[in-house]
């Protein structure tokens, strides 16, 4: 694991300055604390930061090939080197480390752009060729590992694994975009088809882009996909052992390392079931860790010792509490981009605790978008059977009066919060679904809106992108459309962003196991019945797992990570809801009503509403425009 940053020129071949590049690369430092490298040629600049996996002496980057005409720095691992490395050698491939780095350059010369099809793991990359005088930049299928790009002044391009390795660039203007603004407010992030700052650009998952010199830069394009469109016919005990086989092979190709490893168990179905396989594959007891909260309600330390004692894990627990949302400021600084998933502050404990034993950690992330798990999946395949037995004429005017009318009742029990349901079911399956998934509602963000932003937003909604993803999605249902949406947009923009960030601001790897590509491709093509039946989500991979873990474990309810960040609000840090309304930065900015700010944060002080997730979107951007040093 590393951070990557670099300069090209596409038109004319300029100099370029190694004091610039290793400026990048320096902003950089956090993701690779083990060396640093810069390599300059004619209108081109490579720099790296390197975390020691594997061959940890022996692969030092910039690489050059073993011919010297192709160089590359590489963010990532690449789990089937060995394969492709003897495969390479049979061809005549000559190999002077003993690492993954290499195997990627060796595979460019003889597949060319078709070598991404070859390459399992996460990664993000840049390969300059000298004969072609071509800069190749690619991402992973999923999106584990980030990339971004902006076009400068100078006529050059700019990459970093991190926008902050651009903030060094003194010619990236930071202005920020207002429609990235509507973006945050909807999704609680930045998805990847845009950037918080103007003219930066984040290379999407499974893309790639190739800029030639002497020819205008290439847009990027698409190399992989998922399909939902085909179904397995298999009976479910070949299906059951299928998916055993690829969460087997996941597991396993993610332990190489020659660096101490371990796994992140919260005690959930994904992550109980990573830990499971890896004390199978592995003869000494497996590093485990896991954070707890100080409200009793959210707190699943229990389960995950639960866990941690049936396969005799090496287990360590740390609790997270008010104090920790000090950490704000640090979590605006880590993330660059406003980012308001509240579970990011949990995760930066977990992987510092992680870190004081291992370099790398297994997490459980993707299985509940690639196999049905959230609980938003069995609602959504619900209110689609409805809306097939109801049509639209009876829907619309029906469930629309019921929406408006329901109280937004946050305090009651689950069954008589209804009011999102029927605001879902007056629209079609794909706009119900893009509501579910949104952190603010339209109508809330239409509320905020001061009338110079809603100017400037213009025409522009948050779920525009969204729907449009998934009407053009290869799929047969409204589950697959909802699952792709997962994988294309929620799973690379916050999930794989959160873990990222988090692990590599305190030097550890991030493996997801549960998301090797052909595990994904496996599930995509399950019938709808191994993947949701009546009020479980992920039915089959469950199933599966019966054998390894208790049915306590399996089948209790689903929590997530959650974080006590509505308690805190009203508590200990109640002054900080009161104090994001009068926030000079965001103030500043003129985007927002802040009295009626003001009146929200009063109102989950008191108890009359939860209005957490709101507060803590807005001071999450109050945050990040504070580190960016720019006030809209």
């Amino acid at each position: 694991m590393c951070g990557i940053a670099g300069i090209f020129h596409c038109e004319t071949p300029k100099p370029v300055d190694p004091a610039r590049v290793a400026r990048m690369t320096e902003a950089l430092a956090h993701r690779g604390p083990d060396g640093a490298g810069v390599w300059t040629g004619p209108g081109v600049g490579l720099g790296h930061r390197r975390l020691s996996i594997i061959d940890l002496g022996g692969s030092p980057q910039p690489m050059h090939s073993a011919d010297g005409r192709v160089v590359i720095v590489f963010n990532g691992e690449i789990y089937n080197y060995r394969e492709l490395r003897r495969e390479l050698q049979d061809d005549g491939a000559i190999f002077r480390t003993d690492g993954d780095t290499e195997t990627i350059l060796a595979a460019w010369q003889k597949w060319g752009v078709g070598c991404l099809q070859r390459l399992n793991g996460m990664f993000a990359f840049a390969l300059y060729d000298l004969d072609r005088r071509a800069l190749f930049l690619a991402r992973d299928r999923l999106g584990v590992k980030p990339l971004f790009t902006a076009a400068l002044s100078d006529g050059s391009i700019a990459f970093a694994s991190e926008l902050k390795g651009l903030l060094a660039h003194p010619l990236l203007r930071r202005q920020v975009d207002p429609l990235a603004v509507e973006d945050y407010l909807a999704w609680g992030y930045v998805p990847d088809h845009r950037s918080f700052l103007k003219n930066v650009e984040k290379l999407p998952a499974g893309h790639f882009r190739l800029l030639e010199q002497g020819r205008q830069a290439g847009t990027a394009r698409q190399y992989w996909d998922v399909s939902f469109a085909e179904r397995s016919d298999a009976r479910e005990a070949d299906l059951s052992e299928g998916l055993l086989h690829h969460l087997r092979e996941g597991v396993t190709s993610r332990m190489v390392a020659d660096v101490p490893l371990g796994a992140f168990l919260s005690g959930g179905v994904d992550s109980s079931s990573v830990v499971a396989l890896m004390a199978e594959a592995s003869s000494r007891p497996v590093n485990t860790c896991s954070i707890g909260f100080d409200v009793a309600a959210l707190d699943e330390t229990s389960y995950a010792r639960q866990v941690a004692d049936l396969f005799a894990t090496d287990h360590r627990t740390r609790r997270v509490d008010p104090e920790d949302l000090a950490a704000s400021a640090q979590l605006a600084a880590i993330f660059d981009e406003p980012f308001a998933d509240a579970s990011a502050l949990p995760t930066l404990r977990v992987c510092q605790l992680a870190r004081e034993k291992v370099t790398v950690a297994l997490s459980g992330d993707g299985a509940d978008e690639a196999m049905a798990g959230y609980r938003r999946h069995i609602f959504h395949a619900r209110e689609e059977q409805a809306r097939a037995l109801l049509p639209s004429a009876l829907r619309l005017p029906v469930f629309g009066t019921l929406g408006r009318l329901w109280p937004k009742a946050d305090w009651a029990p689950r069954v008589l919060r209804a009011k999102s349901t029927f605001q879902s079911l007056a629209t079609d399956g794909l706009e119900g679904y893009a509501r579910a998934l949104s952190a603010l509602t339209p109508e809330l963000r239409q509320s905020l809106y001061s009338p110079e932003f809603l100017r400037l937003r213009g025409d522009y909604r948050a779920e525009q992108p969204l729907l449009r993803l998934m009407r053009d999605a290869p799929v047969r249902s409204g589950l697959d459309a909802a699952q792709y949406a997962d994988l294309k947009f929620w799973l690379p923009g916050d999930i794989l962003t959160k873990v990222d960030r988090t692990s590599m601001a305190v030097g550890l790897e991030a493996r997801e196991p549960l998301l090797d590509h052909r595990l994904v491709e496996f599930a995509a093509k399950l019938p709808e019945r191994q993947r949701i039946r009546g009020t479980q989500g992920k039915w089959l991979l469950k199933r599966t797992m019966r054998p390894y873990l208790p049915d306590a474990i399996l089948y209790r309810q689903k929590q997530g990570f959650v974080t006590p960040i509505a308690q805190w609000l009203r508590g200990p840090l109640a002054q900080e809801a009161r104090a994001i309304a009068s926030g000079a930065t965001l103030a500043r900015s003129g985007w927002f009503d802040n009295g009626r700010i003001a009146l929200f944060a009063e109102d989950h002080i008191a108890g009359r509403g939860d209005h957490s997730r709101l507060l803590w979107q807005l001071l999450m951007l109050d945050r990040s425009l504070n580190h960016l040093g720019v006030s809209g």
